[in-house]
């Protein structure tokens, strides 16, 4: 469980900084937002799965404009 959130916030960590370079990558920012969250949830910690929801959210609607 513990590689599972390592993975998914380090990779959302690494889509956040190279979102600049190509729009395909707020997307693959929104999954690892999303992955973070689902990992939030698992552990118990809702707060973090809300908020990791809300910028799955966030990162999608920037993904269509």
């Amino acid at each position: 469980m513990t590689l599972f959130g390592v993975c998914a916030v380090s990779a959302m960590l690494v889509f956040y900084a190279a979102e600049e370079r190509a729009a395909v990558f707020v997307l693959f920012l929104a999954a690892g937002c999303a992955a973070s969250s689902i990992y939030g949830f698992l552990q118990g910690a809702w707060p973090f799965g809300v908020v990791e929801a809300v910028w799955t959210g966030v990162a999608i609607r920037r993904s269509r404009l």
